[in-house]
């Protein structure tokens, strides 16, 4: 923060630079510095070197609530929201990398969507059911507990921080990481989905799913929503281990 007797706080940032749409490019880091401002946060440092510096420098952002997952870097070292990172809480050297694992767009700016679209596809993250649709039939009554569940497993936003935390996630593309496995356990927990055990079994039984998990903890640690992703793997497992000691029991 500034200090009354020095004046404000004169920040360092060291961002990562390429696009790897341009030939010409290759990637290297350039320094902007910029006053500290109170409140600032890491999306306004951003913006305020984009307006008065560099107007080339890529990043993503929408919301700046911590809604739209748009703004996700590795903040020294670290994943993180910009919009999320108080510029006081860093030190007078920040360090930003775009996030691994996703492909680059530019500087700072990566493509999560294709990779949340096809971790959705292999998932088959959707309601299932075996019966034809009836816009007429009352919709299923539900426990207001369950609910709530199903609920906190949609609060994920996509950002990406958990699955560039993983260091499964970082060698293996197979991985479904945190944010595919929450989103797994939060249609298994749905009784509106008619899957069987055997379904869920084919879908994160095998080493890109929940098995796969080292347990390094790191996505819990740096998700930016506080999703107890360990609790859903750990829900996973049991899950299909029971279903298989069921299977063996009726064999």
């Amino acid at each position: 923060m500034a200090n009354q007797d020095k004046g404000p706080r004169r920040l360092t940032f060291e961002i990562f630079r390429y696009n790897p749409e341009d030939p010409h490019s290759s990637p290297h880091m350039d320094r902007f510095e910029l006053d500290e401002e109170p409140f600032m946060t890491l999306y306004t440092a951003l913006n305020r070197i984009r307006e008065l510096q560099d107007p080339s420098l890529q990043f993503d952002f929408t919301c700046r609530e911590a809604i739209c997952g748009s703004c996700g870097m590795l903040v020294n070292g670290r994943p993180a929201l910009a919009c999320q990172t108080l510029t006081h809480r860093l030190p007078g050297i920040v360090t930003l990398y775009p996030l691994p694992v996703f492909k680059l767009i530019g500087d700072l700016s990566v493509d999560t969507g294709t990779w949340f679209r096809d971790m959705a596809e292999r998932a088959e993250a959707w309601v299932h059911s075996r019966t034809d649709f009836d816009p007429a039939a009352e919709e299923m009554r539900m426990d207001a507990d369950l609910a709530q569940a199903i609920y906190e497993g949609d609060r994920c936003i996509e950002c990406g921080c958990c699955i560039a935390g993983c260091g499964v996630a970082n060698i293996d593309p197979e991985f479904l990481g945190a944010a595919g496995l929450n989103r797994v356990a939060r249609f298994a927990i749905d009784p509106r989905d008619e899957r069987s055990a055997d379904d869920w079994y084919e879908v994160v039984a095998g080493e890109g799913g929940v098995f796969g998990c080292l347990g390094l903890v790191a996505c819990e640690d740096i998700c930016p929503k506080d999703l107890p992703l360990l609790e859903v793997n750990a829900y996973l497992r049991r899950r299909l281990l029971a279903s298989r000691f069921n299977k063996a029991d009726h064999h």
